[in-house]
């Protein structure tokens, strides 16, 4: 007669789970090991929504646009009280030169020379995107592209300050002989945005900068042969190279913020009548105009105001 085999006191569901248990003993051991072989690489960094870094801003700041701001364009500021101590504001500025250096340096003003600094988001063109290194620059320190659902998000659900330039790039196209001379403030999409977000918006004249990288020509042919948007002659560019991009003339820089323009007082929704957003761009354009041609017009030097 035949024993009968022994059976063994454990299951495999049993040892499956000693197995499962011993491996989760040793987890926490295991990850902790894996984060200090493999470190974040920015793990104090500060980055908001959208892609602003306060790490690379900073850096940026402390090497480039401070020398530029105190040394280089010298810049002088008027009214910085009309930039809105809080809630949201759209400054609606002039635009020029090859590669503008306008926005950094307003940017700065209010960082510099405000009662209450505050950051201030830079709207570009989508364009910048064809160029890898520039694109992923650009969000690093508070540039986001110029859609509406952007800057009503900006101003009005944030209560940030956002610095547009109506012009485009036709306003950095634009050759020397015609400085200081606006061109159109497209349909008035910055104004209907503004209304949207029962923001002030705030016209800024800046001087200086048509000078600090004039335009004295275009290039078609090595436009299209290049790819870029546009190929200009300047005193730097293309004779010193990429580099001559990013060379400026020490031209006196003064930003003017002027009183702000509300825009709730036109009852509501104001946005949908066309001719009176066209009647406040116009307006807007007006004031920025007339205010470059009394900037220009008392200062007795480019290099030193």
């Amino acid at each position: 007669m035949k024993e009968p085999i022994p059976t063994t006191t454990t299951t495999v569901d049993e040892d499956l789970e000693k197995v499962l248990r011993a491996r989760a003993a040793t987890l926490p051991a295991r990850q902790a090991g894996a984060r200090d072989f493999l470190p974040g690489v920015e793990p104090e960094r500060q980055v908001t929504d959208w892609g602003r870094s306060e790490r690379v801003e900073g850096a940026l700041d402390r090497t480039l646009v401070d020398f530029f701001y105190r040394y280089w364009f010298r810049v002088s500021v008027e009214g910085i009280e009309n930039v809105p101590a809080d809630g949201g504001a759209l400054l609606v500025s002039n635009h020029s030169g090859a590669l503008p250096p306008d926005a950094p340096m307003i940017v700065k003003a209010v960082k510099e020379e405000h009662a209450r600094p505050r950051p201030v988001h830079i709207t570009v063109e989508h364009f910048f995107k064809g160029y890898p290194g520039f694109a992923m620059l650009l969000p690093k320190v508070g540039a986001v592209p110029a859609h509406p659902a952007n800057v009503h998000r900006l101003l009005q659900d944030e209560q940030q300050l956002v610095l547009v330039f109506p012009e485009g790039r036709k306003g950095t196209e634009k050759l020397y002989k015609d400085r200081y001379r606006l061109r159109r403030f497209g349909r008035g999409g910055f104004v209907e945005t503004a209304m949207r977000a029962g923001t002030p918006i705030v016209p800024v004249a800046l001087v200086g900068a048509e000078e600090a990288q004039p335009i004295f020509a275009h290039m078609s042919a090595l436009k299209r042969l290049t790819g870029l948007i546009y190929f200009p002659l300047t005193p730097t560019f293309p004779h010193l190279g990429l580099l001559g991009m990013l060379a400026y003339l020490p031209a006196k820089f003064t930003i003017r913020f002027l009183k702000p323009i509300p825009t709730d007082q036109w009852g509501p929704e104001p946005w949908n009548d066309r001719a009176l957003v066209q009647n406040v761009a116009a307006e807007v354009r007006a004031t920025i105009q007339e205010h470059l041609f009394e900037m220009v017009g008392r200062r007795e030097s480019v290099w030193f105001g």
